[in-house]
């Protein structure tokens, strides 16, 4: 023991000088030591993630030790640290290494050329002791799971915890397969599918920094409670360069107000809404029902039907989107209207084999229509410059519009711009359809006259200082540079985190994406996902049993195929770490109601409490809460209200999707299971969120599938159910 205490101490003397080392590098470039000013920052932004990466690993620096059949033996850890006199000779294995996988995967039938794991116990800097397994002796030790037990046992806190110290095989051969496509990991509750991901991501980071670090990684979750709920696992392990949103953040700036109805969120979660949208667009493209009449050339000019019709079919012929295309339509229009004109000003005298004379005038009669605000006015009728926003929000609260479109009436409502989820898919979308409505343009424009006028004031004082001195034989920026080149020196460097720039743009591409939950993403939002990550590299976290959304999937390859065809694998996790074996067995008998294919989970440990349930009034109900609020604050661990809107302090099973809590009380089983064809599996979510105590609180009659519970509180039971 003294020994090991003693090597894990110089590990951290390590530790500590190579935080010395890189702060007074990381000092030295707040300085500037030379170089330019983005060479500089980029340095300064290096330095400082290194400094990120040290500071992760006081706690469980080191956690084990590995002894080959030769008697060597390597530390596995959170990070490698190497001999400053020999930086190839490493002292600690970082735990994504291939040297560190047997400590993961070997056992004492395949021992994979080991003798001996050995598993640390640490509190802070110290270590307390540690588990020896002998492995490859048919005698030998089974895995020690002690300290697997003692983190799945152990009180939640404020997060998801990374599980680097206890990664099991199954896990473990997830997060380093080498799969360049669309990985899909299907688990059960308490699988640990989400924190497997994770891991995942800090593995291919690992492996593949310098691909994958220049456009990061996007995490998708089903609600911001649990991305709170996983948003320490990445930084933990090192890893900062993550965009952790929702499907409802996929569109930066849009703010999400309202919800869907089951109907309204299946119908715009179809492929079909693509047709939807397309008609929609071309509802805007209208032609006159009477000529339109501007003043031109000193006379009148008329845009009649055939000619805006010609215009329209040229536009759209074009393959633009529709604000570019905008161009092609008010060529068109232009063109004729100036044809027309051209011998009503020519009086007989100008024809088309006077080609200067004719082409002059034209030019004359473009640039009067150009600087005409009622030919703009014109064209804004005909061919409108569309926002994505402005395109769906009378869509939806116009139901002639709804209905030219081809638009199911479910889909109407009063107030247009009240966006939900669902809208999110289809305005960006339109992003796309629609193209760049000129308004960034137009900034950009802007800030680079800005630019170019700052640049010249400068030369204006380079100028008059060279005119106040008589050295010919000195060479001045005007030498060289006009304004527009001097402006290029004056554009500020983008110095936002990578984390930053990406989750402002829209446009911006990820090198790898997660989804949580993909259970419940539509046909639409698999779209936005795709335009991503043109790489199409994915790791798909879901339970087809736990989907809750009437447009989500029920097959992977049903929203995959279309994609990434032959390009996706699939694997399966079936050990649950999280939920006791009493627990899950009342969940289990849920769902064999809903889902008898499907195999739940086998829990690893069991907890010793027994599910309970308690009938209870509705006056009764608010107090029995309260009980239970009272009791779990009195214990150390996490504990939350499951149930219906109505009931004070709850929350919908949907909200605690992927998260835990020692305790849960579920209010109401019997509402929650009626509520819709796919209330089963809400409750299903809601059983199967605690770690150590489940109780039920009903006033209906308890479930058929909860008769399993123990009931307290109540009269005799007979078959398991109240009398």
């Amino acid at each position: 023991m003294r020994s090991e205490r003693g090597y894990v101490a110089g590990l951290y003397a390590r530790l500590d000088a190579e935080r010395a080392r890189v702060k007074g590098e990381y000092d030295a470039a707040l300085l500037g030591n030379g170089g330019t000013a983005v060479e500089r920052d980029a340095e300064v932004r290096a330095l400082a993630k290194e400094a990120k990466r040290l500071d992760v690993a006081d706690n469980g620096l080191c956690f084990g030790r590995l002894d080959t059949l030769s008697g060597e033996h390597s530390y596995i850890g959170r990070i490698g640290l190497f001999d400053e006199h020999d930086e190839y000779e490493p002292v600690l294995l970082d735990w994504r290494a291939p040297a560190s996988r047997a400590f993961y995967v070997a056992t004492a039938a395949n021992p994979e050329n080991m003798r001996r794991r050995r598993q640390f116990h640490t509190r802070g800097r110290r270590v307390l002791d540690f588990t020896d397994e002998v492995l490859g002796r048919p005698d030998g030790e089974a895995r020690g799971d002690a300290a697997l037990l003692a983190a799945v046992d152990a009180p939640r806190g404020a997060g998801m915890r990374d599980i680097v110290a206890t990664i099991q095989a199954e896990q473990d051969e997830i997060i380093r397969l080498d799969h360049p496509g669309v990985l899909v990991i299907e688990g059960g509750p308490g699988t640990g599918k989400t924190v497997v991901a994770l891991h995942r991501v800090a593995y291919l980071l690992y492996t593949q920094r310098e691909r994958m670090e220049r456009h990061g990684v996007l995490v998708v979750g089903p609600n911001p409670a649990f991305l709170n709920h996983i948003g320490r696992v990445l930084p933990s392990l090192g890893e900062s360069d993550v965009v952790f949103t929702t499907t409802g953040g996929l569109v930066p700036g849009l703010l999400v107000t309202a919800e869907d109805g089951p109907e309204a969120a299946r119908l715009k979660g179809s492929l079909a809404m693509l047709d939807v949208l397309a008609a929609a667009i071309r509802d805007r493209q209208r032609l006159p029902e009477e000529p339109l009449t501007i003043e031109l050339g000193g006379g009148t000019a008329r845009i009649d039907a055939p000619t805006a019709e010609w215009a329209r079919e040229e536009a759209r012929a074009s393959g633009l989107p529709h604000n570019e295309a905008r161009a092609v339509f008010t060529e068109i229009v232009t063109y004729v209207l100036t044809e027309r004109a051209i011998p009503r000003i020519g009086k007989g005298w100008l024809t088309r084999e006077d080609r200067t004379s004719w082409e002059r005038l034209r030019a004359e009669l473009v640039k009067e229509l150009a600087e005409d605000e009622a030919f703009t006015a014109v064209l804004d009728e005909l061919w409108p410059v569309l926002t994505p926003e402005a395109l769906l929000a009378p869509l939806y609260s116009s139901p002639e519009r709804l209905r030219a479109a081809g638009g199911d009436p479910v889909l109407l409502r009063a107030d247009g711009e009240a966006w939900t989820v669902s809208d999110v898919p289809l305005l960006d979308e339109l992003v796309d359809l629609l193209g760049s409505d000129g308004s960034v343009d137009r900034a950009a424009e802007r800030a680079r006259a800005a630019e170019t006028e700052h640049a010249a004031a400068v030369l204006d004082s380079f100028v008059g200082r060279r005119d106040m001195m008589d050295d010919e034989d000195h060479l001045f920026a005007t030498d060289l540079l006009d304004a527009e080149d001097l402006a290029d020196r004056f554009v500020e460097h983008d110095t936002r985190e990578l984390v930053e720039r990406a989750a402002a743009d829209r446009d911006w591409t990820y090198r790898h994406v997660v989804v949580d939950e993909a259970q419940e993403l539509s046909e639409m939002d698999w779209r936005v996902l795709m335009r991503r990550c043109p790489g199409r590299s994915f790791t798909v976290v879901g339970d087809l049993a736990q989907r809750r959304s009437s447009a989500g999937a029920t097959s992977w390859g049903g929203m995959l195929d279309r994609y990434v065809p032959g390009r996706w694998v699939y694997r399966s996790l079936t050990v649950n770490y999280r939920t006791p074996a009493e627990i899950m067995d009342v969940a289990a008998a849920v769902l064999a109601g809903f889902a008898p294919g499907v195999r739940p989970p086998e829990s690893v440990r069991a907890c010793g409490a027994r599910p309970w349930s308690r009938l209870v009034t509705g006056d009764e109900l608010p107090a029995a809460v309260e009980e239970f609020v009272r009791d779990e604050a009195g214990r150390e661990g996490t504990s939350v209200v499951i149930g219906p809107p109505d009931v004070p302090g709850a929350v919908a099973a949907s909200e605690t999707k992927g998260l835990e809590y020692d305790a849960v009380l579920v209010v109401e089983p019997e509402r929650i299971l009626a509520d819709g064809p796919r209330g089963a599996a809400e409750l299903y979510v809601a059983l199967t969120r605690a770690t150590q105590r489940l109780g039920v609180l009903h006033r209906g009659p308890l479930p058929r599938a909860l008769d399993g519970l123990v009931g307290i509180g109540m009269p005799e039971r007979v078959g398991g159910r109240p009398v």
